[in-house]
């Protein structure tokens, strides 16, 4: 049975939610599921944005058919190739053989990679190229490394809706809401926004701050439809806002995000006892982790967020714990930069994660690591929790 949703008078949301994926891209948790996107614009030639995952293709196909109601396909744009939107295309041209279908000169390299048919009928397209459906026109704008490099966007001149392939997208089904002011929009999904942003494109911020940028220009832009997560209709501000913040690895906020990796507890009290020492000094923005059972992609969401990170590991192996170890690495490769970081080690008889860790984060771009660090032997004696109260006090003063 189809179940669309209209987009505007003659778009339609044409796509499915997988409620039972454990780990998006085999990595990262989705507990609320996520949604695949696709839209149907009917005009003089009927058009679908993109496809869909191989796991709602029953779905989808249904849902093809009737936002079609019995019309044929006559074009297909492929704005992204990866196959979470593209492993039903040949589905597609099972149904409709002979659709016309538009994407980039890489998306067409990737294009036989897959296996997938219809070679023939394979148009690319360039920067600003355009493609008229009737009352429908289509800009077509390159969008390399948001996130794969074969990426575009499309804008409709006449309704000003940008289709923006994976920008813009957040984890979560879309549980009867289309539209994200159908939706309870606060700190919670911006928090998992922010998880998609940080792990899926936070490598590429100055990829993102071009696409960026190129929105700034499109003319009456109204609407933006991604390829996961609600449709934005209005205060796209304020979506776009957390964009160029996050692209920027500019902080979200000011306020401290305490990671530790304690194996008996030591550490961890260490890390609470600054928090409390923060919390009582009025610093009250702070949040507590534990590395070993905090999956890293909800981490790396955090660390887009907080101006200042305090990382406080064991030594393990004469290394830095492999979780905490972990961790940092991502944040080298997701390009983190400009936070504040302040560092605790612990170990019994040779600690050795504190210049471990150090060397890893001079590594990454304007990383500013505190020149006061703390070694903890096992327990801390009453000289090193002096030593954290006035750690506490510098982390505060950076926040002022």
């Amino acid at each position: 049975m189809e179940c669309t949703r209209e987009v505007t008078e003659d778009i339609y949301w044409v796509g499915g939610n997988d409620r039972r994926l454990g780990l998006f891209e085999n990595i990262h948790p989705v507990p609320d599921g996520v949604s695949y996107n696709s839209y149907l614009i009917s005009d003089e030639k009927t058009c679908l944005m993109d496809t869909c995952d191989w796991a709602v293709g029953q779905r989808f196909i249904e849902n093809v058919e009737a936002a079609l109601n019995g019309r044929k396909l006559d074009v297909l744009v492929v704005d992204h190739m990866e196959p979470d939107h593209a492993a039903t295309l040949n589905e597609i041209l099972l149904r409709w053989p002979d659709v016309e279908i538009y994407c980039t000169m890489m998306a067409s390299r990737m294009y036989g990679q897959y296996g997938y048919k219809g070679l023939e009928n394979l148009h690319t397209v360039c920067e600003g190229d355009t493609l008229s459906l009737g009352r429908h026109e289509l800009v077509f704008y390159l969008a390399p490394m948001v996130h794969w490099p074969e990426v575009m966007v499309s804008f409709d001149k006449t309704t000003g809706i940008l289709f923006s392939a994976d920008a813009f997208g957040t984890f979560g089904a879309l549980n009867g809401a289309l539209f994200a002011d159908e939706m309870e929009i606060d700190d919670e999904w911006f928090a998992e926004a922010r998880r998609y942003y940080g792990n899926i494109c936070g490598k590429y911020g100055m990829q993102v701050q071009n696409l960026l940028a190129k929105a700034s220009k499109m003319e009456g832009l109204s609407m933006i439809c991604p390829l996961h997560g609600p449709v934005w209709r209005k205060d796209l501000d304020k979506f776009i806002e957390k964009y160029d913040k996050w692209s920027k690895y500019e902080p979200e906020e000011k306020g401290v995000l305490i990671c530790y990796a304690s194996m008996y507890g030591h550490t961890e009290n260490c890390a609470e006892v600054l928090a409390s020492e923060l919390i009582q000094a009025g610093v009250t923005n702070v949040k507590l982790c534990d590395v070993s059972g905090t999956h890293v992609s909800y981490l790396i969401s955090d660390v887009f967020k907080y101006s200042n990170i305090a990382l406080f590991s064991v030594t393990y192996n004469m290394g830095v714990f492999p979780k905490m170890k972990d961790f940092i690495h991502d944040m080298q490769a997701l390009n983190l930069q400009n936070r504040t970081i302040t560092i605790l080690e612990n170990g019994t008889w040779a600690p050795q994660s504190k210049d471990l860790m150090t060397s890893m984060l001079e590594e990454m771009q304007g990383m500013s690591v505190m020149e006061e660090k703390i070694t903890v032997m096992s327990n801390a004696s009453d000289d090193q929790r002096e030593a954290i109260c006035k750690m506490a006090e510098d982390i505060k003063a950076t926040l002022e």
